[in-house]
């Protein structure tokens, strides 16, 4: 479970969160909209430790795994896909090659391509950073805006693993802008000035 307790961050004089409270059950889809710029960012950066806010707390259970894509997904540049996916992995130790492979397969990502990185579009990166923030099982999931550069028959395949997902009980949490056509949320808010809003 992830519980966001009254999360607060200033940069210099501008509140960019403001008493931020969230909380996730398991299996939950849920959706925060709001313009670039509004917080959604930072709050994913606070929840996965990148960024300290200045008060509140985030709380989640001892076998919490979280996984997350955030902004650009960052790899090594001269490396293949799958070279990069094996070096990630290593760091947690909870590495699955069969699951890895079928997940690139399902977004058309062919695991024995050659090709570097630093060669894709940015729809693959897109799609190879969705790859890496759910291959080891993580259970509590962070996607901003995974969609981005991605075409249609990609974006269908992101709603399917959203599917997926859910069914195996974990929590995903998307922020975007614009809405992802195809994906049905369990819950949505909007972030705007700082402050979480339920969508009625």
């Amino acid at each position: 479970m992830l519980k966001v307790s009254h999360v607060k961050k200033c940069f210099k004089k501008l509140a960019v969160l403001k008493d931020i409270s969230l909380e996730n059950q398991a299996g939950e889809l849920v959706h925060i909209s709001g313009v670039n710029g509004c917080g959604k960012y930072t709050l994913f950066k606070i929840i996965v430790g990148l960024l300290k806010a200045d008060s509140g707390e985030i709380h989640t259970d001892k076998d919490d795994y979280l996984g997350a894509l955030i902004e650009n997904p960052g790899f090594i540049e001269y490396e293949t896909a799958w070279d990069n996916l094996i070096f990630l992995g290593h760091f947690n130790h909870r590495f699955q090659p069969e699951k890895t492979r079928d997940l690139l397969k399902a977004f058309d990502l062919d695991p024995d391509n050659p090709q570097s990185v630093g060669n894709y579009s940015v729809g693959m990166r897109q799609k190879l950073g969705i790859t890496q923030a759910v291959m080891e099982e993580q259970n509590i999931i962070l996607l901003d805006e995974p969609t981005r550069g991605i075409d249609k028959e990609g974006v269908d395949q992101f709603v399917n693993l959203m599917k997926d997902l859910r069914s195996e009980n974990k929590t995903v949490i998307v922020a975007s802008h614009d809405e992802i056509p195809g994906l049905v949320y369990d819950r949505r808010l909007r972030m705007k000035d700082g402050i979480l809003l339920a969508e009625e």
